[in-house]
């Protein structure tokens, strides 16, 4: 039933747009016998609407991925800088919050390490149709460029985070985990919760131990649950790491898919001198710096997403600063 919910989906706005499409050109051409001009304002707001929902609808077309589908967990990591990083990470999943309740997707905030600047780490999981489609361009080093307020002196300090994005995987993709394989160990949530939450181990951590892989969950008052949240996360990584394993078995990468490390940003965050956000791989920019902040980065997903469709190379070296 949810197959057939994504396809009906997938077909009825382009039946509805060629349907509109009708109706455009039977309106021209009536006004066009009758010598009637005032259909003009109508037939251009017409077109402005069909554009809009063809550009959309073509976009979706460009996530036929396996996972593409999927919901997504979106973990943001804090960099080198301190408190300057912390507050950086936090804004960058206030942005992220902002675009998904933009389009109407529902989260949930499955792990949080807070810090005196913001936040050190922060894993949210976004349900909705494509999330990960839409996301998973979005996984690398942000990069954040501006006046300091931490900063006495008020210079200007540069700031860096990681964005990592997993599909939220079904029951249709398996993923093998042998018990031997886990570490298991629990903890007591921090936080807000209340007695139960931070006076009993409920929290727990799973380290896979053949990858070093490792994630927490402690969002559930329930011990039981936070494992099986942390499972869903953790095969969301594992189907993640072993598909990138395959692909570079396979030759599969090309120069533009570099490893997430510092230096290889993939976006700048630009408050001062001037303001402006540019990605690097596709050189989409934006000067509305706060719209962005906001969660309007709806511009630089779908860019890409066209570049990746298209097989363009994407070099997410970063410019130099002064370039940016």
């Amino acid at each position: 039933m949810n197959d057939i919910k994504l396809l009906k989906g997938r077909v009825d706005p382009w039946r509805k747009l060629i349907a509109d499409v009708s109706d455009m050109e039977a309106m021209y051409e009536l006004g066009e016998e009758a010598g009637d001009n005032s259909v003009e304002e109508e037939l251009k707001q017409m077109y402005e609407t069909a554009k809009k929902e063809y550009e959309k609808q073509s976009i979706l077309n460009l996530l036929s991925g396996e996972v593409d589908k999927s919901s997504a967990f979106l973990t943001i990591h804090s960099g080198a800088g301190g408190t300057e990083a912390e507050d950086w990470a936090y804004m960058l999943s206030r942005m992220y919050i902002r675009w998904a309740e933009r389009r109407g997707f529902k989260m949930e905030t499955v792990d949080l390490l807070e810090a005196e600047g913001g936040i050190k780490s922060i894993t949210i999981q976004i349900n909705g149709d494509y999330v990960y489609g839409y996301l998973k361009g979005e996984a690398g080093i942000h990069r954040l460029v501006r006046i300091s307020p931490f900063d006495a002196n008020a210079r200007r300090h540069t700031s860096f985070a990681s964005v990592f994005v997993f599909p939220v995987l079904d029951d249709t993709i398996e993923v093998d985990i042998r018990p031997e394989d886990l570490r298991v160990d629990t903890y007591r949530a921090g936080g807000k919760g209340g007695q139960h939450v931070n006076k009993t181990d409920s929290a727990v951590r799973f380290t896979h131990l053949p990858t070093g892989i490792v994630v927490a969950c402690q969002s559930e008052r329930s011990q039981i649950m936070n494992r099986q949240t942390a499972m869903s996360i953790l095969r969301s990584k594992l189907y993640e790491y072993y598909k990138e394993k395959k692909e570079k078995e396979n030759s599969k990468y090309g120069a533009e898919k570099k490893d997430i490390s510092w230096g290889n940003q993939i976006r700048s965050y630009v408050f001062q001198p001037y303001t402006m956000v540019k990605d690097h791989r596709t050189k989409c920019e934006s000067g509305n710096i706060q719209a962005v902040m906001d969660g309007d980065i709806d511009m630089f997903i779908d860019s890409f997403l066209n570049a990746q469709w298209k097989g363009l190379p994407m070099d997410s070296s970063a410019d130099d600063e002064d370039d940016l």
